[in-house]
Parts: structure tokens; sequence; C-alpha cells
């Protein structure tokens, strides 16, 4: 039986909203971060050494990492429906949207969220001062202009088209979808970015979107 081991607030959210797109039917467990530490559980370490979501079983195999996990899905499941053809120039598009997500830009969004929780973090009166020197510079000398070169990238490609891949919905556009919420609680895309924002807009009106929000449960990505 296919199986979505599925973290509160986190990636698996966009493979439960997968499998609605694609109809499969899968059970669904479900777990919950330290309320102190917002880490996952260690009971994932049983599925898989790492610990990390998402995580899915299906009969004798076990697989991780959100883009290996569409691939096996879209193969074994989709007959085609998510994914362009072969050799097409929207194939080309669509692999290089399904790595780009966790492989160039979620490290930024990342390494956000560490500065933030570095510049907030309780320290003594007198070490505000460095923390928050060191989380600056990393931010003005590395982070924000890399983060803005990449969103411009973004809304400049969904200028050209609805879609990452074209003009077709694929599982790219799923894949993206967590790269670019969380972008959104970092930056005013509705200000800055309209066509990330209307790509939001179009992905959150789908009705399988909806149906995995309804099934996972509670969906808020952190911001600090």
């Amino acid at each position: 039986m296919l199986t979505v081991h599925h973290l509160e607030n986190s990636r698996s959210q966009r493979i439960l909203w997968l499998l609605e797109e694609l109809g499969a039917d899968y059970e669904l467990v479900r777990y919950e971060r330290d309320p102190a530490t917002s880490l996952a559980p260690e009971s994932l370490r049983a599925l898989h050494p790492l610990g990390k979501s998402p995580i899915v079983t299906d009969g004798e195999h076990c697989i991780a990492e959100s883009g290996a996990i569409i691939e096996y899905l879209t193969a074994r499941y989709g007959d085609g429906s998510l994914v362009p053809p072969d050799a097409s120039p929207e194939r080309l598009q669509y692999t290089y949207w399904l790595h780009y997500a966790e492989g160039t830009f979620m490290p930024f969004m990342v390494l956000s969220l560490i500065l933030t929780r570095i510049e907030s973090a309780p320290v003594p009166f007198f070490l505000k001062p460095v923390t928050r020197g060191i989380a600056g510079k990393v931010r003005k000398g590395y982070l924000s202009a890399n983060v803005t070169r990449n969103l411009e990238f973004m809304e400049a490609t969904l200028k050209a088209s609805d879609w990452f891949a074209g003009e077709r919905f694929t599982a790219a556009d799923i894949q993206m979808s967590f790269a670019l919420e969380a972008a959104e609680v970092r930056t005013n895309l509705a200000a800055e970015y309209p066509a990330l924002a209307a790509f939001l807009e179009r992905i959150r009106s789908r009705p399988a979107y909806r149906a995995a929000l309804e099934r996972g449960g509670p969906y808020e990505l952190l911001s600090a």
C-alpha cells in the first residue's frame, strides 16, 4: 500500500497535493514537529536513517527526497499526465525546475531562516550586536542579492508562460510550490513579483491543492 509519512508544515504537503492531482489511493501517517525545536520527531528515523520528511513507502520501497518521490510517483501512478513528453523542450524545462527548487533556491530560504533565528536568539546583551552584525553582513554581502536574482529569474519565467515548464501544469509546478511559499513569508511577492504571486493564487485554486490541505491538516510555513 502506498503510504505518505507526512510531517506537519513541511515539504511533504506537496507530495499529498501530487497524489491528489494523480487521483492515486494512499494512506497518510501524520507526524508532529517538536514544539521546542520545530524539528521532525525521532520516529521518522525508523523509516529512513536521516529522519526527514517527506518519506513515501510503497510495498518494499522506501523513497525519500521530494524530487525522487515525484519522479517515482509520476512514473508509477501518473501515466504521463503531469510530465511533458520525452525529448520535448518542455521536458527539458520540467527537469530543470524539478531540480532547481531544492538544488538552487531552497538553500537560500533555509539560510534566511537560520539568520533570522540567530538575530532573535536569546544571548547576553553584549553579544547581540555581534550576532546581529554577523547575520547582517551575510544578508547584505551574500543572501539578499542571490535571493533577488533568483526571484527575478522566476518572475521572468512566469511572465512568459503560466507554468514553469510552459503552458501546461506539471509536477514541476508542484515541486516549485514549496519554494515560492517559503519566499512568500519572507518577501512581499504581491508588490514586487506579481507573476509569482499570481502563480500561488493559481495553484491554491486547484481542487487537488485544497483536497491535500484537507487531508494533511493545517499548513503554515515557518517565518522565523
